[in-house]
């Protein structure tokens, strides 16, 4: 089975309305990914979620809202960050002249299995090892 990993940035557009076009594309991708049980995220991506969906979305969040979806999206954490993830992202960031938080998305989606990596901040078709870069917002 091919997972999808997920990026902040798709699970925020997916729950920021103000961002029509990008909202209705990030909710369809997400809305597939759960009917077919293959969506995957790390928890360096809830915590980013939380972080901006109750400080930087207008209106902001509440922290019961953004706690609830963090908590669905529970259910498709596979990876927790630990030292490891952080040496090999920093070898990743190094290597491929990525930032640290892209190279710590795709240390993660790596080491979950995913085949693709769904993000708005990297190269379209670009590919890590066995992961390729989605932006599903490419030619809006």
């Amino acid at each position: 089975m091919n997972f999808t990993f997920i990026d902040t940035n798709i699970l925020i557009y997916a729950h920021d309305k103000g961002q029509a076009g990008k909202y209705k594309i990030a909710q369809e991708s997400l809305q597939q990914l759960w009917e077919t049980d293959t969506g995957t995220l790390s928890t360096q991506v809830l915590q980013e979620f939380y972080s901006v969906a109750t400080r930087k979305l207008k209106p902001a969040m509440s922290h019961r809202e953004a706690r609830d979806i963090v908590a669905a999206y529970g259910e498709w954490c596979v990876m927790n960050t630990d030292t490891q993830l952080l040496v090999s992202a920093s070898m990743l960031c190094e290597r491929h002249s990525v930032s640290w938080w892209d190279a710590l998305v795709i240390e993660a989606a790596l080491r979950s299995g995913a085949t693709t990596l769904l993000s708005e901040d990297l190269q379209d078709g670009r590919q890590f090892g066995t992961v390729t870069i989605r932006n599903p917002f490419a030619g809006d």
